[in-house]
């Protein structure tokens, strides 16, 4: 295919060449209407290029096939068999992949270290899950994917899960044992969904962690906002095998998804595509070189040590681990992630990705360069100069796994939907909860509707948000009541 096309892009600069008038939404009408003042902040290019995807950037029948061109060139960079665009981010494309997999009561095995959104799919769609413990390492408190063969024992216990589904590479950039998940999944002759957020730009370089369709993952979910170029919210799943049919994917993606789709966000999942088919491979050599130079002069700063693969990868840990996800341990400062970050933004305006009770992180893609980098290495070695300011430090009362493993004891969906009350939450151990408690970032609950909890856990959230911990998809934010 010829990947120097861009078929969204090109059908804008179309639709300008032409001076069409449109008698349709957006109400704006490319921007006449909108604020001066509001154009003076978002720009005018924002106004002319958001527009209707049909009766605007393609003819009422969708006759030019602008859309579909664009997904098969997207599908054909990535060696995927179809490929579908989102507009609501991959929060939408998991669930639509979760309901093309498995129906109201049935079960799914789902890593225990899923993503909200998930859960939110588990809520919408009355899936039964069957979760699958991640691999816990005790000495860092930190949780790596779950191995090849603990879905194995769960499909042994569960034979008739309709499929599994993993979340890989985390936010930590840690990476499961795709190939052997995918194996464990197809000796039952049922899909592996990968969500897949965080590795958009896995299939563009051989030194990046594999990903999922080359591993053999039947669905794949991306975020291409997240490590791409993709504006916020734009998302695209991929599609592979013929244990799902794609109509039925596009089906629920059309079930859950907007019937105004963001033009703006297709024309920038387009020139991504067409970014990387050409420049992807140099763009992240030089990624990649300056991710292992960022990584060497943090490890020179007093009091602060870069996780690398000896520390995830291995027996019992991670597969593999993608560079560009920066974890620098900040426990021999006697200071938590939070508080480093927050200082970091206070004073030199660099905002730091990931950050826990010990560790914060730097994010790294294709568009850092000498200027950005200097500047993440310059807060990071103040920061440890003013290391003192920042002590002591309220402690986050981190359970082990053993207690951080609640017992789910009702479906998510009827405990969400249930008669609930509100109560402090020394009272609330023992109950059932009826919401999501969930550490931001990364966003992986550590409560779910219908687990029953236990005091170990809501000490954790007790403390931590006491400690800067932020939990923002609770009902009292401050979890003072659950």
């Amino acid at each position: 295919m010829d990947h120097s096309e861009a078929p969204v892009l090109d059908a804008l600069a179309a639709y300008h060449a032409e001076n069409q008038i449109p008698f349709t939404p957006p109400g704006h009408k490319q921007g006449r209407g909108a604020d001066a003042r509001v154009r003076a902040v978002l720009g005018d290019s924002v106004f002319r290029s958001d527009m209707l995807a049909t009766s605007g950037l393609d003819d009422r029948t969708s006759s030019k096939g602008v859309l579909s061109r664009a997904q098969e060139l997207m599908a054909d960079a990535v060696g995927a068999e179809h490929t579908f665009f989102s507009t609501c981010g991959s929060s939408l494309s998991v669930k639509a992949a979760m309901l093309s997999v498995a129906g109201p009561h049935e079960k799914l095995l789902v890593g225990r270290d899923a993503h909200k959104s998930v859960v939110s799919g588990l809520v919408l769609a009355g899936i039964v899950p069957i979760w699958v413990d991640p691999q816990w390492d005790a000495e860092r408190h930190l949780a790596h994917p779950p191995s090849a063969d603990a879905f194995r024992a769960a499909f042994a216990e569960h034979p008739d899960a309709r499929g599994a589904l993993v979340t890989t590479p985390t936010p930590y950039g840690t990476c499961s044992d795709l190939p052997g998940i995918a194996e464990a999944c197809h000796e039952h002759g049922v899909p592996l969904i990968v969500d897949e957020a965080w590795g958009a730009h896995l299939p563009f370089h051989p030194d990046l962690p594999t990903w999922a369709m080359d591993a053999g993952a039947d669905v794949c979910v991306t975020s291409v906002h997240k490590m791409g170029s993709g504006l916020e919210q734009g998302s695209v799943f991929h599609l592979q095998g013929d244990l799902i049919e794609p109509e039925v994917l596009k089906n629920r993606e059309d079930l859950l998804g907007t019937t105004s789709p963001s033009v703006l966000v297709y024309a920038a999942l387009d020139g991504w595509r067409r970014q990387m088919v050409q420049h992807g491979h140099a763009l992240y050599d030089d990624a990649l070189a300056l991710a292992k130079t960022v990584r060497t002069r943090i490890a020179e700063i007093d009091g602060l040590h870069v996780h690398g693969r000896d520390d995830f990868c291995g027996p019992g840990r991670a597969a593999d681990l993608d560079p560009l996800q920066v974890i620098v341990d900040t426990s021999a400062l006697g200071t938590t992630g939070y508080r480093i970050a927050d200082w970091i933004r206070k004073h030199h305006q660099v905002n730091m990705h990931l950050s826990d009770h010990r560790r914060t992180s730097a994010q790294l893609t294709h568009a850092d360069d000498d200027r950005t980098t200097e500047a993440l290495i310059t807060a990071l070695r103040e920061v440890a100069d003013h290391a003192d300011e920042l002590r002591p430090a309220p402690q986050v009362e981190v359970p082990d796994p053993a207690e951080l493993r609640l017992e789910q004891v009702m479906l998510p969906r009827d405990a969400f939907f249930g008669r609930v009350e509100q109560v402090p939450w020394e009272k609330a151990v023992g109950r059932v909860s009826a919401e999501m408690l969930t550490p931001y970032p990364p966003g992986i609950p550590a409560v779910l509707p219908g687990e029953k909890l236990n005091s170990a856990v809501l000490h954790y959230l007790r403390s931590g948000v006491d400690a800067g911990m932020v939990v923002p998809d609770a009902a009292d934010t401050e979890v003072t009541t659950v």
